[in-house]
């Protein structure tokens, strides 16, 4: 069945989750990422969670929203054709331990592309007070599924950041190692539950090659290198991470962060500085694809 328009200003939510230390610690850990931030409890200031952690407390409720699918008449076969193609999160600050925080998703566009049904939602999660920490912009492609009742795009949806064409080469690549068990680590660490990423069955059956890393912990890794390159290696800097995913991750296997360059910026809030980067998989194709993350001082 079509993907019905109508869908767009649907809100699943909110759901709530108390952070600990163990599960931030874990998140981290799922990465390689050990900076004594993540990990150091001793310190006066105790430790944060990663700036791609925001995605642990938004996973329940996009499938939440994905059991309510059935009533839009959107089948499950087609769910399962839905891929993750644009992230757009917005870091209004780090996720600490011992906060408890409130994730809710509004479906906020949907629109006929030539691949599919292109559906964006917003996800935003705020802490006891109210206060937002982290929104996200999170569009889907249904693939070959129609839309249904036109196109509504989504208005409010900030743009992505243009800097103009690539530099003919980056200012430098780094090579990150994936292991073998790196999406079963990764599925249990960040509590998100596909067995597409740790069944080879449920994968197989999904026409993949294997089993695929997340989107989320490619995108993740992709983070902890730009940070530790060019933002001291401080995470607290992470204002804002924009992508697309392409090509999957299989494992074990060695991805490349490509950093291009770093542009001065003034009209992207608390940011002062955009680093253009992408992550290809082994094969070289772009796992990740126009990437930016804009940091502050």
């Amino acid at each position: 069945m079509p993907v019905p328009s109508d869908m767009v200003g649907e809100t699943i939510g909110p759901i709530d989750h108390d952070v600990d230390e163990r599960w931030t610690m874990a998140y981290a850990a799922s990465l390689g990422d050990t900076h004594d931030c993540y990990f150091d409890t001793l310190a006066d200031d105790g430790v944060v969670a990663h700036p791609m952690f925001a995605v642990c407390p938004e996973w329940p409720v996009i499938v939440a929203g994905r059991d309510v699918s059935d009533r839009w008449g959107i089948a499950p076969d087609e769910v399962r054709r839905s891929v993750h193609a644009t992230h757009d999160l917005t870091v209004h600050r780090l996720v600490r331990p011992g906060d408890r925080l409130r994730s809710s998703l509004t479906y906020s566009g949907v629109e006929q592309r030539k691949p599919g049904t292109f559906q964006t939602m917003r996800i935003d999660t705020v802490d006891a007070d109210g206060e937002p920490v982290a929104t996200t912009y999170q569009g889907g492609m249904y693939l070959n599924v129609d839309t249904a009742g036109g196109d509504k795009p989504d208005a409010d949806a900030p743009a992505e950041p243009d800097f103009g064409e690539l530099p003919a080469e980056p200012l430098m690549e780094i090579p990150v190692p994936v292991a073998h068990g790196a999406a079963h680590s990764y599925t249990e660490c960040a509590r998100i539950w596909n067995p597409i990423h740790t069944d080879a069955a449920v994968a197989r059956k999904a026409g993949l090659p294997g089993i695929i890393l997340h989107g989320t912990a490619t995108l993740a890794l992709g983070v902890s290198a730009v940070v530790d390159a060019v933002a001291d290696r401080d995470p607290s800097r992470v204002r804002r991470i924009v992508c697309r995913f392409r090509a999957m991750v299989l494992m074990p296997s060695t991805i490349t962060v490509r950093i291009w360059d770093e542009i001065p910026v003034t009209e992207f809030g608390p940011a002062t500085r955009a680093v253009r980067f992408d992550v290809l998989n082994a094969e070289g194709g772009p796992a990740v694809d126009r990437g930016v993350i804009l940091l502050g001082d």
